[in-house]
């Protein structure tokens, strides 16, 4: 669990309930589903645990962002987070850092930086490491075949 409570929304899904009357709403309006009626559902989705639905939600998420100028301030923080959660870091700063650029005291924006900040340095430790690793490995298999070659000689 994060410590930072104003990123609450990374770690807290709704009950499959809650998101079974999202899900109903909006299938029940269909191919006239409505703006808020979409965006709900998306934002169900996003705070899901299941990459599947967090994946629909940033979807749905982006056709209002595209289709609705009015509705796009709305959308930047759960693109920012149902990015952050599929692990697209980049596209979740990006989204994250527009939002902070149109409302700079913006705290769930603040926190959710330094998620998205800490997760990049500490999987960029983990790419640094299993780099390290396997030139380790390459260097000691590559000493061993050269040492081998040598004796035949």
């Amino acid at each position: 669990m994060t410590q930072l409570p104003y990123a609450i929304d990374a770690e807290t899904p709704l009950s499959s309930s809650e998101l079974g009357v999202l899900r109903a709403q909006y299938e029940k309006e269909g191919e006239m589903v409505g703006v808020q009626t979409k965006f709900n559902y998306a934002w169900g989705l996003v705070k899901s645990n299941v990459r599947s639905e967090q994946h629909l939600g940033v979807m749905l998420l982006s056709e209002i962002f595209r289709t609705s100028p009015e509705r796009r301030r709305e959308c930047l923080y759960y693109l920012a987070l149902g990015n952050y959660k599929l692990g697209n870091y980049g596209e979740a700063r990006r989204y994250n850092d527009l939002l902070i650029e149109k409302e700079p005291a913006n705290l769930q924006a603040s926190n959710l930086r330094t998620l998205i900040d800490d997760k990049v340095a500490k999987e960029g430790l983990m790419g640094v490491a299993i780099v390290s690793g396997v030139a380790v490995a390459a260097g000691i298999i590559g000493g061993v075949l050269l040492r081998n070659l040598g004796r035949k000689r």
